[in-house]
């Protein structure tokens, strides 16, 4: 319940707990406060049981941790009916963010030899490398739009 509560924080709420109710009085408090956590222990256990018992028997397994989302999605993972590790294991993301640059960059292996073999065999319908960048003669300037400036 207090996973999170270091040393120096409990010591801390000890201290003020002290001088805030006094030495006396202190153990009375304590009391108080345990018997107030119990009582709401009991009261939520008692919801989710009876939360279980309308639910039927088709969900007598059913946990509420399962609501969290995390701990759903690592009992999944665990299971893996889905296939989730075949998909996660086939993705290769860097892979992927090579074969992407380098079609970007001109430099795909596969597009240079295909198009190489296309134009080689003489066929009137080769095509056309969208990698490369269009060639423009050096000497000619594009047209001057006077109405775009």
């Amino acid at each position: 319940m207090f996973n999170d509560i270091g040393p120096l924080e409990l010591i801390t709420l000890v201290v003020l707990a002290v001088l805030v109710f006094g030495p006396e009085k202190l153990p009375k408090v304590i009391q108080d406060v345990m018997r107030t956590v119990r009582k709401i222990r009991e009261f939520s256990e008692s919801a989710k049981q009876d939360i279980r018992e309308e639910l039927g028997p088709e969900f007598k397994d059913f946990e509420f941790e399962d609501l969290n989302p995390k701990t759903f999605i690592r009992k999944q993972l665990d299971n893996d009916e889905l296939g989730i590790k075949e998909i996660r294991n086939g993705f290769d993301l860097k892979k992927e963010m090579a074969e992407v640059t380098d079609a970007v960059q001109g430099r795909d292996a596969d597009t240079s030899s295909s198009s190489s073999s296309s134009a080689s065999s003489g066929s009137s319908g080769s095509r056309i490398d969208m990698t490369k960048k269009p060639e423009s003669p050096r000497d000619e300037r594009p047209p001057f739009d006077y109405d775009a400036t």
